[in-house]
C-alpha cells in the first residue's frame, strides 16, 4: 500500500491534515469521511518515487490452490460468527500472496464504504470470476454465505481435480512425442553426417534406406531456419485462427470428433457443465443466470451454443433436456436423468449425481488413455530412432558380408 498527505476540515469547520496508509486515493476519501472528516487534497507522497513498481503481466499470481484455501478460511469464519470485515482484516494480514493481499485489502475498503461484498469482488475479475461473484451475491441475499463459501471451494478443488486429469492426460505423450523429435533432429544434424563422410570413403552405392535419410539429414540442414520458421508461423496461424469466432468454432467442433480426444474432451465438458450449473441452481441462483454463466466457461464453443440453445428454450418457457438432445454433444443418458431431475423438481441433486458420474469417468479414460499411449508411442520411437540407425548401419552390414564373402 502508498501512503497519502491529506487535509480536509472536521464538521465544526476546524481545518485538518495527516498521512495514511490506503490502496487509492478513493480509498482515503472514503476512510476520511467514515470519521466525520470532509477530504479536501489528497496526494500520494513520494511524487511518483514509489519503490513498488508494478509491471504489467509481472504481479504475482493467484493459483486455484490460494483460491480454495481462503474461501475455506473465510467460510469457516462466517461461519463462527464473525463479522465481515473482521474476516478480511484477518485473512488479508496473514495472506503470503501480495496480489491476493491487495485485492483483499482493497475489497475490506469497498465493504466498509458501504459496497456489498459481491460487488467489491467482482472488481477483482482476474481473481474471482463471474461464477465466483453471482454465487457469494446469492449467498448474501439468501443469508447462507458459510454455505456458499462452502459448496464454491468444493466446487473449485473438484474442478481442479478435473483440470490436472485432462493435464496428466497430455503432458505424457506430448513429452515422449517431444523429446522423440530433439533426438531424431541431433541425429540428422550432427550424426548422420559423420556417417556420410566415411562412406564416402568407402565409395560404390548406398542402400536405398541409406540414402533416403541421407537425404533428408541433408535437406534439414540446408533448410533448418526455413522448417523453424514453418512450424513457428503454423504455431502464430493456429492461434490466430483460434482467437477468430469462425475458427474457434471449426477447431473445438473437429477437437469433439478426434479418434482419441475427442470422448475425452466431451466427457470433461459434460462434467464441467453438470457441476457448474449444479453449484448454481442449488445455491439459488436463477437458472438462466446460472447458464448464461456456464455457458461462459464451457471452453468449448460447440458445447457453448448447445448451452445457448438451452437458456432460450428456457426462456421461451421450454424444458432443458430437449435442446440438449437436438445438440448432439450430450449423451442420451445424461439428457434423460436431466429430465428426469426436471419432472422430480430435483434437477440441481441430479446434475451432482451427473457431475460425480463423469468426473469418475473422466479418470478411467484418462487412465486408458495413457495405457494406450504407452505402446503406441514406443513403437513410434522404436520404428524412426531406431529406423535411422539402422539405415546407416546397413552400408557397414554390406560392407561386413562383401569382406567375409
Amino acid at each position: 500500500m502508498a501512503k497519502f498527505s491529506w487535509s480536509g476540515h472536521s464538521r465544526d469547520g476546524k481545518n485538518m491534515k495527516g498521512v495514511m496508509e490506503a490502496t487509492s486515493e478513493a480509498a482515503v476519501s472514503a476512510l476520511l469521511r467514515r470519521k466525520g472528516i470532509m477530504p479536501g487534497k489528497i496526494k500520494q507522497r513520494g511524487g511518483g518515487l514509489n519503490m513498488e513498481i508494478k509491471i504489467p503481466g509481472m504481479e504475482q499470481k493467484v493459483t486455484t490452490k490460494d483460491l480454495v484455501v481462503f474461501t475455506r478460511q473465510f467460510a469457516t469464519m462466517i461461519d463462527a460468527g464473525l463479522p465481515l470485515v473482521q474476516c478480511l482484516d484477518i485473512l488479508s494480514s496473514q495472506q503470503e500472496n501480495k496480489t491476493l493481499k491487495t485485492a483483499l485489502l482493497q475489497i475490506k475498503e469497498d465493504v466498509e464504504s458501504g459496497s456489498t461484498f459481491a460487488d467489491a469482488l467482482g472488481k477483482h475479475p482476474k481473481i474471482f470470476n463471474e461464477l465466483y461473484v453471482n454465487l457469494v451475491a446469492a449467498g448474501e441475499v439468501g443469508g447462507i454465505l458459510d454455505t456458499i463459501l462452502n459448496r464454491l471451494a468444493e466446487y473449485i478443488e473438484k474442478a481442479l481435480k478435473l483440470k490436472k486429469q485432462v493435464k496428466s492426460a497430455m503432458t505424457y505423450p506430448t513429452t515422449i512425442i517431444s523429446i522423440a523429435f530433439v533426438v531424431i533432429a541431433v541425429i540428422l544434424v550432427f550424426v548422420i553426417p559423420s556417417f556420410e563422410k566415411m562412406f564416402a570413403d568407402f565409395g560404390g552405392a548406398l542402400p536405398l534406406p541409406t540414402q533416403i535419410v541421407i537425404n533428408i539429414s541433408n535437406f534439414v540442414q540446408n533448410y533448418i531456419i526455413f522448417i523453424i520458421g514453418s512450424i513457428m508461423l503454423i504455431i502464430f496461424l493456429a492461434k490466430k485462427a483460434y482467437a477468430s469466432k469462425k475458427g474457434r468454432e471449426l477447431i473445438d467442433a473437429w477437437a469433439l470428433k478426434t479418434p482419441i480426444f475427442g470422448m475425452l474432451i466431451r466427457k470433461v465438458a459434460v462434467a464441467k457443465f453438470a457441476r457448474t450449473l449444479s453449484t448454481m441452481i442449488s445455491s439459488g441462483v436463477p437458472i438462466l443466470d446460472g447458464l448464461d454463466i456456464v455457458q461462459k466457461t464451457a471452453g468449448n464453443r460447440t458445447v457453448e451454443k448447445a448451452i445457448g440453445n438451452v437458456r432460450e428454450s428456457i426462456s421461451e418457457g421450454k424444458t432443458i433436456a430437449e435442446p440438449l438432445k437436438e445438440s448432439g454433444v450430450f449423451p442420451p443418458m445424461v439428457c434423460q436423468m436431466i429430465e428426469v431431475g426436471e419432472q422430480a423438481g430435483a434437477l440441481d441433486a441430479m446434475l451432482s449425481k451427473i457431475a460425480d458420474f463423469y468426473d469418475d469417468e473422466v479418470d478411467d479414460a484418462v487412465g486408458n488413455l495413457t495405457a494406450m499411449m504407452e505402446p503406441l508411442l514406443m513403437l513410434f520411437l522404436g520404428v524412426t530412432v531406431g529406423g535411422l540407425v539402422i539405415a546407416m548401419y546397413l552400408p557397414i552390414f554390406k560392407l561386413a558380408g562383401t569382406v567375409g564373402g
